[in-house]
C-alpha cells in the first residue's frame, strides 16, 4: 500500500515546553492507524498539525498528492443544537461549497446509525449520538483521510461500541485511510491495523497489529502497554543520567 501521509521529525514547542519531539510516522491508503498514549502524551497536537490546525516548530508533513482532503473530528464536534442531523450535515456541505442531494445526506445519516433520531433536534441527542453525527460531518466532501482524536472519550460502554462499529463500517464501505488516537489501547486493538505508542511527546513503538499482539503474548494488553512505557522511560532516564556524567 502506498503512503498517503508521512511525517518526518515533527517537533512542537510552546515556549520551553516540548510537547512533540522528533515524531515520524506514516499512514498508508486503506489503513486504520491507531495512536495510543496517556493523556498529555502529544496525540492531539500531532493530529492537529497533520490537519493544519497547529504549526509545527520543526519537521515536515508530506501528503501523497496535492489537494488531499482530510475529514476530522478533533475534540467535540461543533453542532447546531436547534437543528436536526439532516440540517447540520446540509449546513456543513454548504459551508464547504459541496452540493449534496437529499439522498447523499440520508446515506450519511444511515451510515452513522442515526436514522431513528434524524428528525430530532441535536440538543436532544446523547453524547454518543453527537459523536456519530460528528463522524458524519467529518465525511462531508468525501475526504481521502479521516482523522479522529479520542472519538470514544467520555462515552459509556454502549456509546463506545457504537462509535467502534461506525468506524469499522465507514472503513469497510469507503476503504478510507483512518488515523485515530485514544488512551484506551484495548479499544484501538479492536479496529486498528497498525499502531504507534507515543509517550511524553516521543514515538516509542510502531508496529502492525499482528506484531503487536504477538509481542504481547499471554499478557493482558494493558499490562503490555504499561511495560512498553515503563521500559522506554527507564531507558530514557538512563541515557539522561549517562549524558550528565
Amino acid at each position: 500500500m502506498s503512503k498517503i501521509i508521512v511525517t518526518e521529525g515533527l517537533t512542537k514547542r510552546y515556549g520551553k515546553k516540548t510537547v512533540l519531539n522528533d515524531v515520524s510516522i506514516s499512514l498508508s491508503e486503506g489503513e486504520i492507524y491507531g495512536i495510543v498514549g496517556n493523556n498529555g502524551a502529544g496525540k492531539s497536537t500531532l493530529l492537529k498539525i497533520i490537519c493544519g490546525l497547529v504549526k509545527q516548530s520543526s519537521g515536515s508533513v508530506t501528503f501523497s498528492k496535492k489537494g488531499i482532503r482530510i475529514g476530522s473530528l478533533i475534540e467535540r464536534p461543533g453542532l447546531y443544537g436547534d437543528m436536526t442531523a439532516f440540517q447540520n450535515i446540509k449546513a456543513k456541505a454548504l459551508c464547504m461549497g459541496v452540493k449534496y442531494k437529499r439522498k447523499q445526506i440520508e446515506d450519511l445519516i444511515s451510515l452513522v446509525g442515526l436514522e431513528d433520531v434524524q428528525k430530532k433536534n441535536v440538543m436532544a441527542y446523547s453524547m454518543g449520538m453527537r459523536q456519530r453525527l460528528g463522524l458524519a460531518l467529518a465525511l462531508v466532501g468525501e475526504p481521502d483521510v479521516l482523522v479522529l482524536d479520542e472519538p470514544i472519550n467520555g462515552l459509556d460502554p454502549q456509546g463506545i461500541a457504537e462509535i467502534r462499529q461506525v468506524i469499522m463500517e465507514v472503513h469497510k464501505e469507503r476503504n478510507i485511510a483512518i488515523l485515530v488516537s485514544s488512551h484506551i489501547l484495548d479499544e484501538l486493538v479492536k479496529i486498528a491495523t497498525s499502531f504507534c505508542v507515543i509517550d511524553r511527546g516521543r514515538v516509542i513503538k510502531q508496529s502492525t497489529k499482528e506484531e503487536f499482539m504477538s509481542e504481547c503474548g499471554d499478557r493482558e494488553i494493558d499490562e503490555y502497554y504499561i511495560d512498553i512505557i515503563k521500559q522506554s522511560r527507564e531507558s530514557s532516564d538512563n541515557d539522561s543520567t549517562e549524558a550528565k556524567i
